[in-house]
C-alpha cells in the first residue's frame, strides 16, 4: 500500500456520497400550460416526462445514459410520423438548441420557427422530412422541440434507480410504438401516468369527480405531488421553467375538465342551471372547484425563481440538488 494512497484516502472517502449521488437518477413530470387557439378551447395543457437516467440512440429507441449525458423528455403525440411516443434530449426539447448557452433570452415567432427547423434539419429529418417544396413541413412535430417558447412548464420529480430505468427501457423498446392517441382515454397525461406508474405503481390515477374520469395533466401532477409527500425518502423536488420572454403569445393556466367548464363564460350559466336541478352534479362541480383552488402550480414561482436555461439540466437532475420539502407540498395543501 503506497504512502500516496494513505495520504489521499480521506479525500476518496469524502467523495463517496458524491459518487453515490451520481449513480442516482430521477423521473420528472412536466406540467405544461396550454397555449394558442386549441389551448383556449381545451385548457388542460400537456404532460411529458423527463428521465435523467434514460437516453436515446434514436428518437424511438431508448438506452441507459452514459456519463455526462442529461437524459430525455418523452411524451405521447397525436400526429407525429405515426409514432406513439418520441424521445428528445432535454435542452432541445425546451429550447430547440443543442446546448443551454445557445438558448436566446428573447424570441419572436419567426425566430422560434427558424430554431425549430434548424434543429429538425440537423437531427430529425429522417423522422420529419422536408415539405414537398423543400421547405418547413407543417404538422404537430413542432411540439417536439422548443416547448419553453410556447409554454410555462412546472416540474415535479422523484428519485429513481438504474434498475427502474432499465425496466422502463425494456418495456417501451419491446412494445409496438404506433400511434395510440385518444383525447379521452389515451392522451399525453395517460402516457405520463403509465410511464411513472412503471417506476412507482399506482402513484398517478384518474379523478372521476373533477375530470369525469379523463386523465388530465393537472390530475397527473396533483397525484404525483401527493405520492411524493407520502414518500419523503424519494427526495421530491419541484421547479418552474418560465416561458421564454418575447413577442410570442403567453400561455394560460392549466385546468381540469370540470374546472375548465366552470370558468368558461360560454358554459358557466348552463352548468349553474343544471347544478341547481341536479344536486349530485352540482356537488361534482363544487368538488372540482375546490380541487382546482387547492392545486395551483403557479405558487411555486413564489417559493423559487424560474430556472434559466443554463440551470435547467443541473436543477432537474438529483445529483447535488436539494429537495424543496414542505414548500413544494404546499402546492396542494394551501389556499
Amino acid at each position: 500500500m503506497s504512502r500516496h494512497w494513505l495520504k489521499s484516502w480521506p479525500q476518496a472517502v469524502a467523495m463517496l456520497p458524491l459518487l453515490a449521488a451520481a449513480a442516482r437518477a430521477d423521473v420528472t413530470l412536466l406540467l405544461e400550460e396550454p397555449f394558442g387557439a386549441f389551448g383556449g378551447m381545451n385548457p388542460t395543457g400537456h404532460s411529458a416526462v423527463y428521465l435523467s437516467g434514460v437516453c436515446a440512440d434514436a428518437p424511438t429507441h431508448l438506452r441507459p445514459c452514459s456519463p455526462g449525458e442529461s437524459g430525455i423528455v418523452i411524451s405521447r403525440y397525436h400526429r407525429v410520423a405515426g409514432y406513439d411516443w418520441i424521445a428528445i434530449p432535454l435542452i432541445p426539447y425546451l429550447y430547440a438548441v443543442e446546448t443551454a448557452d445557445q438558448a436566446p433570452s428573447s424570441v419572436n415567432l419567426e425566430e422560434v420557427a427558424a430554431l425549430r427547423d434548424t434543429y429538425r434539419r440537423d437531427h430529425l429529418e429522417d423522422l420529419i422530412p422536408d415539405a414537398l417544396d423543400g421547405g418547413i413541413p407543417h404538422g404537430d412535430w413542432t411540439q417536439l422541440v422548443g416547448e419553453a417558447y410556447d409554454r410555462t412548464i412546472y416540474t415535479f420529480g422523484l428519485e429513481t434507480t438504474p434498475e427502474q430505468d432499465q425496466r422502463l427501457i425494456e418495456a417501451l423498446n419491446s412494445r409496438s410504438n404506433q400511434v395510440r392517441f385518444n383525447l379521452l382515454f389515451q392522451n399525453c397525461a395517460d402516457f405520463a401516468r403509465q410511464v411513472i406508474n412503471l417506476y412507482y405503481p399506482r402513484a398517478l390515477h384518474r379523478n372521476f369527480a373533477a375530470d369525469a374520469g379523463i386523465m388530465t395533466p393537472a390530475q397527473a401532477a396533483k397525484t404525483f405531488v401527493r405520492y411524493g409527500q407520502k414518500h419523503p425518502q424519494l427526495q421530491f423536488s419541484s421547479y418552474v421553467i418560465a416561458q421564454v420572454p418575447g413577442a410570442v403569445p403567453r400561455s394560460k393556466p392549466v385546468r381540469g375538465v370540470l374546472e375548465s367548464l366552470m370558468k368558461s363564460k360560454r358554459y358557466a350559466v348552463p352548468l349553474t342551471s343544471i347544478a341547481v336541478l341536479h344536486p349530485l352534479f352540482g356537488g361534482g362541480l363544487v368538488y372540482a372547484w375546490v380541487e382546482g383552488a387547492h392545486f395551483n402550480p403557479k405558487r411555486i414561482a413564489k417559493a423559487k425563481s424560474p430556472l434559466a436555461p443554463r440551470d435547467v439540466t443541473a436543477a432537474l437532475r438529483l445529483n447535488g440538488r436539494p429537495s424543496l420539502g414542505a414548500a413544494a407540498f404546499s402546492l396542494v395543501n394551501t389556499e
